[in-house]
């Protein structure tokens, strides 16, 4: 029996697990109220924090940390392909920088190979949200300076696909899927023998808007409004990320919440609710396109999936295109120890470098 510890960090929690090969044996989410990290200027500050807390909780579990593997979240690095990745110094040099972007899963790898060091074993990051595996027409834009970026749910896009193939009797490489991840960021993907090789940059707000992002905007509408005057380059960020999509519209973050409104008689919040299902929508046709209309499934998952409503909506919208299958929720955790798991019977990890 192999024993492998995962470790998700999220921007107000900590999740983590102790996998005996791929059977969870204990999971927690260590939930960070706003005063635990007001004191820490950046995220990397917070990374002996969050490694102590879960440290202490495995102790007060009686868990010895002791293990065959280590498995963090991925974070914001250079681009890289599928899979595995063994960190190293590089790679943590990379993180504690944040040379790539600051997001706390960025922690991930850093906890991971401090406490896989102290058990003389291997850490690794698996399937981060920079993987890339775009076709190069995918990556052309009309403004050379900005070519589309790959950053998307990875790990759980993959996670479910991997999922359906195997309920379909087939391998992950043998199926056309559609996967749209809908979470308080919206990533649609299309999956094309094994290769992610489109997907909006869900990080950035690109693709539908979603609980707080904005979603694709008329840039030249954009660029007109971040020159006004009216507000600063950090207050444009947050409205692009963070204060958009539902939240600028309806003052919540919350889909079920604006859900609830619509279904009180709110016509504004039905009106909004349906847009943004109505732009995941039309998210998955041109996914649909980019694999030339040959999709074996469309899979919608993540937190909001959870809804029927809304899946029903984007159902009615596409399934002329193929079948719809919902798998709400995510087990991140889960696909982190499965990772683990085939790298400790032999799958080869990638080596990060700079």
């Amino acid at each position: 029996m192999k024993k492998i510890l995962v470790i998700n960090p999220g921007s107000t929690s900590t999740k983590f697990a102790v996998y005996h090969d791929e059977e969870c044996a204990f999971e927690k989410t260590l939930r960070h109220q706003g005063e635990e990290l007001a004191p820490y200027p950046n995220v990397a500050a917070q990374y002996e924090f969050r490694k102590t807390t879960i440290l202490n909780a495995l102790k007060e579990e009686g868990i010895e940390p002791k293990f065959d593997i280590v498995v963090g979240r991925g974070g914001l690095l250079h681009p890289v392909t599928s899979g595995a990745i063994e960190v190293n110094d590089e790679m943590c040099d990379d993180l504690r920088a944040a040379k790539y972007g600051e997001h706390a899963c960025n922690l991930g790898g850093l906890i991971a190979i401090d406490i896989a060091r102290s058990c003389g074993c291997k850490a690794i990051i698996a399937d981060p949200v920079v993987v890339d595996e775009l076709n190069d027409i995918a990556r052309v834009t009309g403004f050379p300076e900005l070519p589309k970026r790959s950053i998307l749910h990875t790990l759980n896009q993959k996670a479910i696909a991997r999922r359906y193939a195997k309920e379909e009797g087939k391998a992950y490489d043998k199926v056309n899927v559609v996967v749209a991840h809908l979470g308080g960021g919206i990533s649609v993907s299309a999956h094309c023998q094994g290769r992610i090789i489109d997907t909006n940059n869900a990080l950035a707000g690109n693709g539908p808007f979603t609980p707080e992002r904005t979603g694709t905007l008329c840039a030249k509408e954009l660029v007109d409004l971040c020159y006004s005057g009216k507000y600063t380059h950090d207050e444009m960020k947050k409205k692009l990320v963070g204060k958009g999509g539902l939240m600028a519209l309806m003052g919540v973050n919350d889909a079920r919440s604006v859900h609830e409104m619509a279904k009180n008689g709110d016509e504004k919040a039905k009106l909004v609710f349906d847009a943004m299902a109505y732009n995941v929508a039309k998210e998955i046709g041109a996914m649909a396109v980019a694999m030339n209309g040959k999709v074996d499934a469309i899979l919608i998952t993540g937190g909001i999936a959870y809804n029927e409503y809304f899946v029903n909506f984007i159902r009615e919208m596409v399934q002329f295109i193929a079948p719809v299958k919902a798998y709400p929720g995510e087990d991140e955790l889960g696909a982190l120890a499965s990772n683990g798991f085939r790298v400790l019977n032999g799958e080869p990890c990638q080596q990060y470098s700079k």
